[in-house]
């Protein structure tokens, strides 16, 4: 197989005995390129997963992967001592250096992990009772981050779930309308300028600030293929401090519609309630006790605020020519932003018994 990097070489350089065997591209990932690379060990295949990190996206890979070592160092300990520890975090590998990452000649840094055997990801949902053991999962996670200690992780990409910044962002865009595109998108301008009011509700509820994760799609945890238990959360690039209500609100935005993120028929894109059901009790089932009163209040909203800022940036791409998310064809950018805006308005209709849900568990 024609890889993009010669794998072989860059694994020699971390603590892996054997004999390589072979590497392919793994997963579904847009930002990173992964491998999995398979060495033989005393006539047994074993399969370890080897990254480059993209430093396009993520400007200081360094400091990510300082966050990652410590993150997953802390989440160690808080496993020790069960049966199967070495399935439930990211292990790194580390050089043999001793570093946690390979930098090579082309200035990539690389990493590799322990790969998780008897567990999958899914790129899309299939049932309530799998949504539910996912968010179980990334609030457990939260939970066992609560007490990092000092000082504070990183920030990979600064003001990332910023409403209000990715609102401005928009602003400039319309003023700018460097792709001529502003007269193709005006009833979703108007539809952002009609929901501006929101950008600042969780910024201004004084919430504390948490170990995030801030990329909670349904596909970021490896379900146990026997139980079917949330085992382990994957993809570390953006964890770093905020507010853990941005985890839940993209758990909402990602797992409650059945369609697809650049659906074109809207009819196809509501918030099922039973889904929200089962992400909120699976949440708070491992999250509850170190939520305040102000948080597990906010939960519903977190949903419309997180899905309308994803559609501010999808908008604003649109309007900048197709700058930052890869496009496939025509309008797909702001086919990305109907989509998103059509479920702030499907979750708008059932907040109140989302509410109402939320108060009594």
């Amino acid at each position: 197989m024609n890889l993009k990097h010669d794998v072989r070489s860059v694994a020699r350089h971390f603590q892996i005995h054997g004999g390589f065997l072979s590497a392919e591209p793994y997963g579904s990932g847009h930002i990173n390129d992964t491998y999995c690379v398979v060495f033989d060990q005393g006539g047994v295949r074993v399969r370890y997963v080897l990254q480059r990190i993209n430093h396009n996206i993520f400007k200081n890979p360094v400091a990510l992967m300082e966050n990652i070592q410590r993150v997953t160092t802390h989440l160690g300990k808080k496993s020790a001592g069960h049966s199967d520890q070495s399935r439930r975090v990211l292990t790194l590998i580390p050089t043999r250096d001793g570093l946690a990452y390979h930098r090579d000649a082309e200035g990539n840094i690389w990493r590799a992990y322990i790969f998780i055997e008897q567990a999958r990801t899914f790129d899309a949902v299939e049932s309530a009772a799998q949504a539910y053991k996912a968010a179980q999962a990334f609030g457990q996670f939260q939970k066992m981050l609560a007490d990092l200690p000092a000082p504070r992780l990183h920030d990979t990409i600064p003001d990332f779930h910023h409403t209000p910044k990715r609102y401005a962002a928009l602003e400039q865009a319309i003023q700018a309308d460097a792709a001529n595109r502003v007269r193709l998108a005006q009833p979703e301008i108007e539809f952002a300028l009609r929901h501006q009011a929101i950008c600042r509700v969780l910024l201004d509820a004084h919430l504390p600030e948490r170990v995030t994760h801030n990329d909670t799609k349904f596909n970021n945890v490896m379900l146990d293929d026997t139980t079917g238990e949330g085992i382990c959360v994957i993809d570390l690039d953006t964890v770093m401090p905020g507010l853990a209500l941005y985890d839940f609100g993209d758990m909402v935005r990602t797992t409650t519609s059945p369609a697809k993120e650049d659906e074109r028929d809207l009819s196809e894109v509501t918030m099922q309630f039973p889904m929200f059901e089962a992400l909120a009790r699976g949440y708070l089932s491992s999250a509850a006790e170190f939520l305040t009163p102000a948080e597990k209040k906010l939960l519903p909203f977190s949903g419309k605020l997180i899905t309308f800022e994803i559609g501010l940036r999808f908008l604003t791409d649109f309007l900048a020519g197709d700058v930052y998310f890869k496009v496939h064809r025509d309008g797909h950018n702001l086919d990305r932003c109907r989509t998103q805006f059509k479920l702030v308005e499907s979750i708008t209709q059932q907040e109140e018994q989302m509410d109402k849900l939320v108060a009594s568990l």
